[in-house]
């Protein structure tokens, strides 16, 4: 019997020991995905700040004669194919989480198709960063690729919702009643940090951190869009200052008020963060605590509002 003729069969035996519930691994593989989409936001916020976004000139290779760095490129280049090295491990997770899931692509369509847009990211993200470096870091092409780097975080903490039965369809343990208005209020704080995190792209390609010292800039005034990209945090803050409050006053417990007061220290840490970097010259360390802020900000925001989605109103 030839190869071809006995695949079914291979992939019949395969396909039996994968898992048939949501188990431990498919939760371990959701959880990496949203460590390492955030940790893809640091790797290349730290290309950006130590100036190596041309540290690999070319792509998809790193030089014209190398697919990996070479020593005569020095750190840049090490930075720079570090942070294209990642985007391929998170490929081999968001493939792996796809293939865990195969028995359940049916009844866990959430989780699958959720995995599946992970993985369908990766090589958007490959273009979209070779576009970066052939338009020489154009500021507009970057923040673009920062912006999917957000929403992937977005996805990729919905999917932990989902493998561990917090929100969605197959909730493991029911969530607690919540006044009306935390929903609509919730729903604003994500969209509000949506909208901080895209004026906060305006903010960076003005600004000095290009990524190469020969990298263009949007030429748009940077400390007027610095106060512009501070109004929508104002209003994250007083969302989720007013969910707070409510979480207090009603003796609400369980996962919102966990994921409210999770989302109540980042807001806080974000500003705090925010406004050092504003008033000491914008350092690049701080830059960099800031884009993992958003990160964090971005998780938060969505799930507090994807609890609250999910939640029985009172």
């Amino acid at each position: 019997m030839s190869t071809a003729s006995r695949l079914p069969q291979i992939v019949g035996r395969l396909a039996s020991k994968l898992p048939v519930t949501v188990d431990a691994t498919v939760r371990r593989l959701a959880l990496l995905s949203l460590i390492g989409q955030t940790l893809l936001v640091v790797t290349g916020g730290a290309v950006r700040l130590t100036a190596s976004g041309l540290g690999c000139p070319t792509w998809p290779r790193c030089t014209n004669e190398s697919l990996v760095n070479t020593p005569e490129m020095g750190i840049h280049g090490f930075i720079e194919f570090g942070n294209r090295l990642l985007t391929f491990a998170l490929a081999a997770v968001a493939a792996m989480m796809l293939v865990y899931l195969w028995n359940l692509r049916k009844e866990r369509k959430d989780l699958f198709l959720l995995a599946l847009g992970l993985l369908a990211s990766i090589p958007a993200q490959a273009i979209i960063g070779g576009v970066t470096v052939l338009t020489r870091l154009n500021p507009w092409v970057v923040g673009l690729h920062f912006l999917v780097s957000m929403a992937l975080v977005v996805f990729a903490t919905l999917l932990v919702n989902r493998a561990y039965g917090r929100t969605g369809r197959f909730l493991t343990r029911p969530l607690t009643s919540l006044p009306g208005v935390l929903r609509p209020v919730m729903t604003a704080v994500a969209v509000f940090s949506a909208v901080a995190v895209m004026l906060g792209v305006v903010v960076t390609g003005a600004g000095p951190h290009a990524g190469d010292a020969k990298a263009p800039r949007n030429n748009l005034d940077w400390d007027l869009f610095s106060h512009i990209h501070a109004v929508p945090a104002y209003l994250i803050t007083a969302g989720t200052l007013f969910a707070a409050y409510l979480v207090f006053r009603r003796g609400i417990s369980g996962p919102f008020r966990t994921a409210v007061l999770l989302l109540l220290g980042v807001t806080l840490l974000q500003a705090v963060i925010g406004f050092t970097q504003y008033y000491n010259g914008i350092p690049a360390l701080l830059v960099g605590a800031h884009m993992l802020g958003a990160a964090l900000l971005m998780s938060a925001a969505t799930n507090a509002w994807d609890i609250a989605r999910y939640s029985p109103v009172k």
